[in-house]
């Protein structure tokens, strides 16, 4: 995108910031030979119609409004797929990098900048229009001191109350009540989200915060924002009331628009903050220390930039290149009690005396301060070498660490990137690698008092696995080992600090279920979380036809929960050839089948001519298969021929 001209007027010539529905880019203006910012959807919203319905809606709303503390838009235009909007552009930061850089802002310094957002959102009001996004992203701090709102692409014309039709939009944190129950918006939800810009600014915190933002809209809906006082006890009682007011729960409550709100604002200026006597204006100054990253979810952001200048609404800057913006800043709050309105003159001027011998002694000479480099994983012999190049001392001191590997630096005091002074000494804490340890002995533990062992220790709990096993009680660890490596420490050993301990336990045995029926087997065994398959059937002398004779894992090696048992199963006793017997002594052919397990029938009439009787026929016959235990029919010879 950078170097394209657009619309055959905009050159872009580099990006500014992105944003969750546009990218900003810095651009020249051919026609009119000015510098603007020109806002581009982003490509995979070019075809949604919502998207880019509400993409115009800001341009035609952000139009309507002339006013010094509104960004000003230019031009909106459709150049092929692209669909832009011109604007007038302000480097500077927003009033979150200033947030970020101070913390929070003291009460003149808050009520200078509330002044200047009441005025813009007061003109915004009266043309009936609610921004519906107000939050410290979106309020545009210029190096000339200008204050502005921008950021207009929620914004809706007012028609009573203004629904959503959708999902809620804007930014949780400063959400009104009746925008998260009911989904209305009117100008008192814009009041609401100033009371908590106003709430933040002043402590520095944002009155309700959560894990997940339904926490948050939870305590949008149901709690009421408290006093600042109450975290900061030097905030003024007015402030106090004004939050209270902007925040209050119920929307009759709260000031009708922001012509109100600013009118009360502009009383209790003259009650919280005395005036110099000589001007009669006030001598509160807000000064950013640098530019930070803007704050990724804002629609519109300014990045980069210089210190803001001296402010026409009563917000200014003072920052010198030989001297810190912090110092100016303590400098000032000294000043402004000591001196009132003339403070400002006095300080230029003696930064300008000073500015040749200040800029030597900061810059090159004894003064100077130089930022600590990123000496990580670094050699200490090299580290060394780069901190002396730096005019600063090298002292060696050690440390373990589970991360950096021994020998190299794996920490510096004081840490890098903080600024000390020339000849200052740097101790380069080097790696001795993780801190030994040495775990007791895990086998025949429970899993809790495993865990509570290995972390005792500072070491960790890796994978668990859970087996069945015959010798192991149920719950209790069968085996341990590094995670690392896999070595067993099972009995205990040698380990380190931050590492992790995988452990096995045991579910118990698995259940004998031989002689069982097939559906008690299943049952007993899917109670442990198993799964049956049909296996072999086989004969056996003890266990009865249909009856499990064993249960045996499909798979090779340790059974989990949800392995599967083959159930093996009994065709009862194994059949028997019944042998050939014809022709032997009566008594001795009966004693070879009762010895292979058959029954006998037959009919004597009297036992006592059995001695004198052979064999003559068998039924079955001779090398017929016959179960064991069933009846074999014999028949005797004829004694008499």
């Amino acid at each position: 995108m950078v170097g394209r001209l657009i619309d055959g007027r905009y050159q872009v010539r580099s990006r500014i910031a992105r944003g969750g529905m546009a990218t900003v880019y810095l651009a020249t203006d051919l026609r009119l030979e000015r510098r603007v910012a020109i806002k581009i959807m982003h490509g995979h919203l070019a075809d949604d119609n919502t998207f880019k319905a509400r993409f115009v809606q800001e341009a035609r709303s952000a139009a309507r409004l002339a006013h010094p503390n509104v960004v000003n838009v230019y031009d909106q235009g459709q150049d092929a797929d692209m669909a832009y909007l011109v604007m007038e552009y302000l480097p500077g930061i927003t009033l979150r990098d200033l947030l970020k850089d101070y913390g929070r802002l003291t009460s003149e310094q808050t009520m200078d900048i509330l002044e200047a957002v009441l005025s813009g959102l007061a003109a915004a009001h009266k043309a009936g229009i609610v921004h519906r996004d107000l939050k410290p992203e979106n309020v545009l701090l210029a190096d000339d001191g200008r204050i502005k709102i921008g950021d207009f692409g929620l914004a809706r014309a007012v028609n009573n109350n203004t629904a959503t039709g959708q999902a809620l939009l804007g930014t949780i944190a400063y959400l009104s009540p009746e925008l998260v129950t009911r989904g209305i918006a009117d100008a008192r939800s814009d009041i609401y989200a100033l009371g908590i810009m106003t709430y933040e600014m002043l402590t520095g915190e944002q009155p309700y915060v959560g894990e997940a933002p339904m926490q948050i809209a939870y305590q949008h809906a149901n709690d009421n924002v408290p006093m600042p006082s109450a975290r900061i006890p030097a905030i003024p009682h007015e402030l106090d009331e004004l939050v209270l007011w902007a925040t209050a729960r119920d929307p009759e409550q709260r000031p009708r628009d922001a012509r109100v709100m600013l009118d009360q604002l502009l009383d209790l200026d003259k009650l919280v903050r005395p005036t110099s006597p000589a001007t009669g204006q006030s001598a509160t100054m807000v000064l950013p220390g640098g530019v930070t990253a803007a704050v990724a979810d804002a629609d519109t952001q300014i990045l980069g930039g210089a210190p803001l200048a001296p402010a026409v609404a009563g917000v200014a800057t003072a920052a010198s290149a030989s001297a810190p913006a912090t110092t100016i800043l303590l400098a000032d709050k000294a000043r402004t009690r000591k001196f009132r309105g003339f403070w400002l003159f006095a300080l230029v001027l003696m930064l300008a005396a000073l500015a040749g011998g200040t800029g030597w002694f900061f810059g090159n000479g004894p003064g100077s301060e130089v930022p600590i480099p990123a000496l990580v994983s670094v050699s200490p012999d090299d580290a060394t070498a780069q901190l002396t190049g730096l005019g600063l001392e090298a002292a060696l001191g050690t440390e373990f660490s589970g991360t950096i590997p021994a020998g190299l630096v794996s920490s510096t005091n004081p840490d890098s990137g903080t600024r000390v002074a020339k000849g200052s000494t740097v101790t380069l804490r080097v790696s001795q690698g993780p801190q030994p340890i040495v775990l007791p002995v895990l086998a025949g533990l429970t899993a809790d008092a495993a865990t509570s062992a290995v972390t005792e220790l500072k070491a960790g709990i890796g994978a668990t696995d859970s087996l069945f096993d015959d010798t192991v009680e149920s719950g209790l660890v069968i085996s341990a080992s590094r995670e690392s490596d896999a070595g067993d420490v099972s009995q205990g050993g040698d380990y380190f600090v931050g590492m992790k301990v995988n452990l096995v336990l045991s579910l118990g045995p698995v259940p004998d279920v031989s002689g069982e029926s097939v559906k008690d087997a299943t049952a007993i065994l899917a109670e442990k979380g198993l799964l049956v398959t049909p296996g072999d059937e086989i004969y056996s002398e003890s266990i009865a036809e249909g009856d499990v004779v064993s249960a045996a894992p499909v798979n090779e090696g340790p059974v989990r929960t949800g392995d599967t048992y083959a159930l093996t199963t009994s065709l009862g006793p194994a059949p028997v050839t019944v042998p050939n017997i014809v022709g032997l002594p009566w008594n001795e052919g009966k004693q070879v089948l009762t010895d292979l397990g058959f029954k006998l029938s037959y009919n004597l009439g009297a036992d006592a001519i059995a001695p004198l009787l052979s064999v003559a026929s068998t039924n079955p016959e001779a090398g017929t298969a016959a179960p064991k235990n069933s009846t074999i029919t014999l028949k005797p010879t004829n004694p008499f021929g």
